[in-house]
């Protein structure tokens, strides 16, 4: 970074490159095929004896001058001028690397020059053989220009083996020399045929315009069959990274990629037309318009090349925004601002953070993006990113997205950067607002312990169920909540009943008709080929009725009940509460009551990256303009038409096309399961944060409507990253089992993925999502002893599957399940609820008092009649082997 900056707002660097380069481009490869279509007509109208054809050819030789040597020259200077501007430090690497190269070039350039211009002012004054030798010795200097500059050309995008120390001769003769050069020098005909062709109508003599229309023909459709060929020759010898780019369906060049064989074609067709005997009027319109094909064809490679580099300005050696690969980790560690040695911002601080993000965009952005400016205008591109967004996708530069050059920088400098695009170019973003919940009562059940013949528990199985509720749009997880219970009778040796009894369930006032609030029902038959009535859930079961026996769990359950959390007189609540009721079989007899919460929250944080309000009261829910927003991100990246479809008012659930366990969907096997998807994919953004980044994504954050871990690790302060590791973590961990399964796409995004808790990747243990989780016996070795709070990690122990999760394993004597007594993942007692202290510690408040986990601190009889003086429930990770 030590050149000067070229600030560019309107009109980025990209533009300029464009402008000036394509068009001198399309010259220079004139001024070499014409310089062969003028010898070779010369000696035809020296052979046919032909006045009007030398003639012809003497007109053309002043055209040609004035285009290829006054404006050549003066586009040849442009491009000079613009890329020493717009990438210094690349220019100058190539004037160092091939600097005998560019000396030599001159020289055969400057040979052109003396030569065109004895060509063209001795027409008539030399013998015509020696004429006719100045003119072939212009081709010969002219092509040998072409031969020098295509290596320099060329090593942009295929340096070789000059990357690891291979010289001059390698890096100029690198793997798509040849195949350049041959692709060039047919370009350079074709165009001199289309040339040919807008100046052949000034002949008077129509046998000898007709000649000339004839031969330019020819000299267009044959060079256009050879660019074909020699093109795809040039393509295969790209770096396979530079291939995919181009080939790629999601990428935006994709649209230039297709019209090569259009334009190819339509040069080939018209100018076999030409052949023909055509009006005059009518070869003028044919020969414009193939001389914009012609432009449209070089302009289209020319595009690809330079989109195939991306995100390099020298493949593999300088990135697009002149930094080079070798200094980026120097870069992240000192700061791009400090070593910009022209950059006028010293230490960010809150006043000059604006300004340091400014100078930043122009260090690391300016070179390809304008700012409301025709080519890649940053704005649009950006337009939806809160700041959080804008940061993530900063960070993620370079990884999903490989057209961008990684971040270069501190964290502060990039959220310097971030916060300029979203607040000084977007004027800012609203964020999310704190939110202090009501605190509401809950009824504790009366439980008398010397006369109660029965405890029953409750509980839901997740302790957080969340809802993507952009069902017009998209679903992840439908409104499906789980409850179970278990009816102990009481006694010296205690008794978990499930014959004789009948369970059953209701909600809490408000609660009962999610129908009101939800398009669930409206979309369900679209989305699971179903459609259960309003207020019903996909297994049947509403918000009041029986409970099934489990015999697998010994257990009762009432699965996928469709509660959400939208209470009929407004607001927002993730935590209705059920009660369950137990009778005696065929008489009804009350035998136990409990209540339980059910978990359930809309505060899928999409919005947070993907731009966009929250749906409801600026709280919770994805809003049509985020749920729109992803899935065009989705199509973008992915090549479907997930919006189109919605549009169509065909939602699509993310399980028909990715496998996933916890809906038991087979989708697409060739795909990544959902979850690996999902967290491979954002952590890639999210990397080097916290349990901040869970929170990003899940209702989570400490000022939000559903803090959902409130458990008892979350009143120690175990946050989410001690048992389900950092998000890259977590995310390998997923994605690793996939790769297993020889899913390439798994690779892709593992690619820039470090380990933060494991060592390296081959010490992180694969698994399957929902039915490998952190086992509690990682940290929770013997039930006795309390975990260091400071120290315990459960990251990479799994459960071997889903019967030993800890939501379906079962106590030391097999019929009590563990979560009946210790309560919900990620809601254990005693768990602290930001709608009321205690409301998710009904159980153990209802039956003894305290809202330890059942059982605990002496309290064995609120089960066992009979005194007990040893631990019949827990088994210790010594006993387990």
């Amino acid at each position: 970074m030590q050149y000067p900056i070229w600030e560019l707002t309107t009109f980025g660097g990209g533009f300029f490159i464009a402008l000036v380069a394509v068009v001198h481009v399309f010259v220079a490869h004139f001024a070499v095929g014409g310089g062969l279509f003028l010898p070779v007509f010369e000696t035809l109208a020296a052979k046919l004896r032909s006045a009007p054809l030398l003639e012809y050819v003497k007109r053309h030789t002043r055209f040609f001058l004035l285009l290829t040597m006054v404006f050549g020259g003066m586009t040849g200077v442009g491009i000079w001028i613009t890329i020493s501007v717009i990438a210094p430090q690349a220019t100058s690497t190539l004037i160092h690397t091939f600097v005998f190269a560019w000396a030599t070039e001159w020289v055969f350039f400057l040979a052109e020059i003396v030569s065109l211009l004895i060509y063209h002012y001795r027409f008539d004054r030399m013998d015509r053989r020696s004429h006719l030798i100045i003119g072939w010795l212009y081709f010969v200097f002219a092509w040998l220009s072409l031969f020098m500059i295509n290596g320099i050309i060329g090593f942009m995008l295929t340096p070789g083996a000059w990357l690891t120390g291979g010289g001059f001769w390698a890096g100029f003769f690198n793997p798509s020399f040849w195949p350049g050069l041959c692709f060039r020098t047919a370009m350079a005909l074709m165009i001199a045929g289309l040339f040919g062709f807008l100046t052949a109508h000034r002949i008077e003599d129509e046998e000898t315009r007709e000649l000339v229309y004839r031969c330019c023909a020819r000299w267009t459709i044959v060079p256009v069959v050879l660019a074909v060929g020699f093109g795809w020759w040039y393509f295969s010898v790209l770096p396979p990274e530079a291939l995919e780019r181009l080939t790629v369906k999601a990428a935006r060049m994709t649209a230039f990629y297709r019209l090569i064989p259009f334009l190819a074609a339509g040069l080939f067709v018209l100018g076999s037309v030409m052949i023909l005997r055509l009006r005059r009027e009518a070869r003028i319109s044919l020969s414009l318009i193939l001389l914009l094909l012609g432009f449209g064809f070089i302009g289209t490679f020319e595009f690809l090349r330079e989109a195939a580099r991306k995100p390099y300005v020298i493949h593999g050696y300088m990135y697009s925004n002149q930094i080079r690969t070798a200094d980026l980790d120097g870069l992240r560690e000192s700061g791009l601002l400090a070593s910009a040695g022209w950059a006028r911002v010293g230490p960010i601080t809150e006043a000059n953070r604006l300004e340091a993000g400014r100078v930043l965009f122009q260090l690391q952005c300016a070179s390809c993006h304008s700012i409301g400016g025709p080519m890649n205008d940053i704005l649009p591109l950006t337009a939806q990113y809160p700041l959080v967004g804008m940061d993530a996708k900063i960070a993620g530069m370079g990884r999903i997205t490989p057209v961008m050059p990684p971040w270069a920088g501190t964290d502060q400098e990039r959220l310097a950067l971030a916060a300029y695009i979203v607040d000084g170019l977007h004027g800012g973003k609203p964020g999310n607002r704190a939110w202090t919940p009501p605190q509401l009562t809950v009824d504790i059940p009366p439980f008398d312990r010397d006369k109660d013949e029965y405890v029953l528990l409750a509980w839901n199985n997740l302790g957080m169920h969340c809802i993507s509720d952009s069902y017009a749009e998209w679903v992840l997880l439908p409104p499906a909540n789980d409850l179970f219970a278990q009816l102990i009778r009481r006694g010296d040796k205690p008794e978990v009943v499930t014959e004789g009894v009948e369970l059953s369930y209701h909600v809490e006032p408000g609660f009962e008709e999610p129908a009101r609030a939800s398009l669930f029902w409206e979309h369900a038959e679209c989305l699971f080929g179903a459609r259960p009535e309003d207020n019903v859930g996909l297994a049947g079961c509403g918000l009041i009725g029986p409970m099934h026996e489990n015999g697998e769990l010994n257990c009762f359950e009432a699965k996928l009940i469709p509660v959400e959390p939208y209470p009929a007189d407004g607001g927002f609540n993730p935590y209705p509460v059920f009660t369950v009721v137990a009778r005696e079989k065929g008489t009804g007899r009350l035998l136990a009551a409990t209540r339980a919460v059910a978990p359930t929250s809309t505060e899928m944080g999409c919005r947070n990256c993907h731009g966009g309000p929250w749906k409801v009261d600026d709280l919770a829910g994805i809003s049509r303009t985020t749920g729109r927003n992803v899935l065009r991100s989705h199509d973008r990246l992915s090549n479907t038409e997930l919006a189109a479809s919605a549009e169509g008012g065909k939602p699509r659930l993310c399980q028909s096309c990715h496998p996933d366990p916890v809906l038991g969907a087979e989708g697409n096997p060739a795909l990544l399961n959902l979850p690996a998807a999902i967290h491979g994919f954002h952590a890639n953004f999210l990397s080097g944060r916290g349990s901040e980044a869970c929170a990003y994504c899940h209702p989570n954050r400490p000022d939000g409507p559903t803090k959902c871990l409130r458990g008892v690790h979350a009143q120690a302060d175990i946050g989410c990253v001690r048992c389900h590791g950092y998000l890259e973590d977590h995310a390998l961990s997923l994605l690793k089992r996939e790769q297993e399964q020889g899913k390439q796409r798994a690779g892709r995004l593992m690619a820039h993925l470090t380990p933060r808790s494991a060592e390296n990747l081959a010490a992180i243990n694969p698994r399957l999502p929902w039915m490998q989780e952190p086992d509690c016996r990682t940290c929770h070795v013997d039930p006795n002893v309390k975990p260091d709070a400071k120290t315990s990690l459960g990251f990479n122990t799994w459960t071997t599957g889903g019967d030993t999760l800890y939501r379906n394993s079962p106590d030391k004597t097999g019929r009590m399940l563990c979560i009946a007594c210790h309560n919900s993942p990620h809601a254990n007692y005693p768990a602290v609820n930001r709608y009321g202290a205690n409301r998710d510690n009904i159980a153990p408040l209802q039956y003894q008092g305290n809202i330890r986990a059942i059982g605990a601190q002496g309290n064995c009889a609120v089960c066992h009649l009979k005194e007990v003086t040893a631990d019949v429930h827990h088994l210790g990770r010594a006993a387990m082997k």
